[in-house]
């Protein structure tokens, strides 16, 4: 499945249950050995949910959230539902080639992103070259934003690792550069951390969405268009965030578990 591009290996496990680990994960992902994505989706069954979703990144490690995932779980689900992940509770509303996702209420305190010391997450008094000024948001997991006057000059794929490996992040770090187009547009790429560059990260949209409202850049709902295509995202401060977009699915298959060992 997909979602804007940004494509997943779903794995059905509510009904015959499956162990995954991170190397397991890893040898999935790969696009030249295994089946290839940008994340392995692993549903199991939940104790307090109608599912429970684990997130693999494509170098192994497990996350707490992935909004464009969510999204095409919902899909896969097929009615309104709430899905548990390591990030929180969500609720998925599927839609006509899409779904809405209830993402949570932000935080923004800088130790639930967490970062490695205290500072104003709001605006961050540190910077990489060109990229300064930023904020950080946890939405489930965590990212940084860097608002700047055109997205597509910064040379994202020499600093997105170079940021998301600094001291400064103790878990890693999403990278989000973002320019502002109108009071209800941002434009947006995304390093996304494990994966790197990406064409649509939902996470990232709604933490940059959250970040631009924060800060009086934009208002509430906005357009973020990822080079993937187009999420709608609705905040209000103290309330939770809320994303529509596609979701696609591609096809289903089989595969022996162990060639993957």
């Amino acid at each position: 499945m997909h979602g804007l591009g940004n494509d997943f290996v779903v794995i059905d496990g509510r009904e015959r249950p499956m162990r995954i680990d991170g190397a397991t994960a890893r040898a999935i992902a790969d696009r030249n050995t295994g089946v290839g994505c940008d994340q392995l989706i692993l549903l199991e069954p939940s104790g307090h949910a109608d599912a429970r979703m684990r997130i693999f990144n494509a170098d192994g490690g497990e996350v707490g959230a992935c909004g464009n995932a969510t999204r095409c779980v919902a899909l896969l689900i097929g009615k309104d539902a709430t899905v548990e992940t390591n990030g929180g509770l969500l609720h998925v509303s599927p839609q006509a080639g899409g779904a809405t996702v209830d993402m949570g209420a932000p935080r923004f305190d800088w130790q639930a992103i967490p970062l490695g010391y205290a500072m104003d997450a709001a605006h961050m008094p540190v910077g990489w070259e060109e990229l300064v000024d930023p904020a950080a948001v946890n939405v489930g997991n965590p990212h940084v934003i860097f608002f700047t006057a055109d997205t597509d000059a910064v040379d994202l794929a020499r600093l997105g690792p170079i940021i998301e490996h600094d001291p400064l992040f103790p878990e890693r770090i999403n990278v989000n550069v973002a320019t502002i187009e109108a009071s209800d547009r941002i434009r947006l790429r995304v390093w996304e951390r494990g994966a790197g560059l990406t064409r649509a990260c939902g996470t990232g949209a709604c933490a940059t969405a959250v970040a631009a409202i924060r800060r009086g850049l934009v208002q509430s709902p906005v357009t973020v268009a990822l080079p993937g295509g187009e999420l709608r995202i609705a905040w209000a401060p103290g309330g939770t965030i809320r994303m529509t977009g596609p979701a696609t699915h591609v096809f289903t298959g089989e595969a022996e578990l162990d060639a993957f060992a």
